[in-house]
């Protein structure tokens, strides 16, 4: 109720993590190489509005190593809960694997 002891809230999405109240973590693999890269984000900064009232983070991805191309986008709802994930060129992987 009001987290007197402590527990953590589960997160909303396998692949996204929230590290505070404004910023949040997502990794993905790039198809061609697997190369891992890693994206930090806040609500202020990246997050941006669509037509309908929903937030989302969209961001081209780019491979280090390899220079592999894709793209990622987070969709939020109107509370900043995460509501999906989708990419082109990339693959999420989960954050159980990443911490």
């Amino acid at each position: 109720m009001f987290n007197l002891f402590g527990r953590k809230k589960s997160p909303s999405n396998a692949y996204v993590k929230q590290d505070d109240a404004q910023t949040y973590r997502v990794r993905v693999r790039t198809r061609p190489h697997s190369e891992v890269v890693e994206f930090r984000f806040t609500k202020s900064a990246h997050i941006g509005i669509d037509d309908d009232g929903n937030y989302f983070f969209r961001k081209p991805v780019v491979s280090p190593q390899h220079f592999d191309r894709g793209e990622l986008v987070v969709h939020f709802d109107r509370r900043y809960n995460v509501t999906g994930t989708e990419g082109v060129g990339v693959e999420f992987i989960p954050v159980s694997e990443w911490e």
